[in-house]
């Protein structure tokens, strides 16, 4: 059954944009993966931040480790508070399932936004990779544990949340052209963070 909160994500994190950045943990215990992330870039260097909030912190890091972050989120507010804290990089305002920028990177992530589409859009969500990815990009992005869909809450709205079984992410990436370089399922030391890093090629 489709559930009607996996659409009703964008208004959520729009309604709640302030809130949100303000609530957003700044102690970056994602540190570890967005340092292997980055070693497995190739010579471009650049980032495509799908989902990327208001750049804090994760945005921040990479921007302060010298990538050039092109960052997308379906929230106007979230872009513009990013677009005001990083004037140097890019901020677009898009629905990551319809993205086509015409554009390359050497670094794709999905932190904790990709697990808000359904199952059938995440599936999608491969190809639009693919598109955007240069020869030997990295990849990084979190899912759940298992297959299934669960509705968390955030400021008393329900928050949607599905995954695939970690075998369909395997074989998305291999079909994409995706090597899996590690996988973590609920990673103790990224706060129970089921992560995937992959590279093209």
């Amino acid at each position: 059954m489709h559930h009607p909160s996996a659409e009703q994500i964008i208004a959520l994190y729009e309604r709640h944009a302030e809130a949100w950045d303000g609530d957003r943990g700044r102690s970056l215990f994602e540190r570890s993966w967005l340092d292997r992330f980055r070693a497995a870039l190739g010579a471009d260097r650049s980032i495509l931040d799908l989902g990327c909030g208001s750049g804090e912190p994760i945005a921040r890091y990479l921007i302060e480790n010298g990538h050039p972050v092109t960052g997308v989120d379906s929230s106007p507010s979230l872009i513009g508070i990013a677009r005001a804290r990083f004037p140097g990089h890019d901020w677009i305002v898009a629905d990551m399932r319809r993205l086509d920028l015409g554009t390359r990177f050497g670094g794709l992530m999905a932190w904790n936004s990709f697990f808000h589409l359904t199952r059938a859009d995440q599936r999608a969500m491969f190809a639009v990779f693919r598109a955007h990815a240069t020869a030997g990009a990295a990849l990084l992005f979190t899912s759940g544990p298992a297959d299934g869909e669960a509705i968390g809450a955030y400021r008393g709205e329900p928050l949607y949340h599905a995954s695939l079984a970690p075998d369909a992410y395997r074989v998305l990436l291999a079909e994409h052209g995706f090597v899996v370089l590690d996988h973590v399922a609920e990673d103790e030391a990224c706060g129970r963070h089921t992560v995937w890093l992959a590279r093209l090629g």
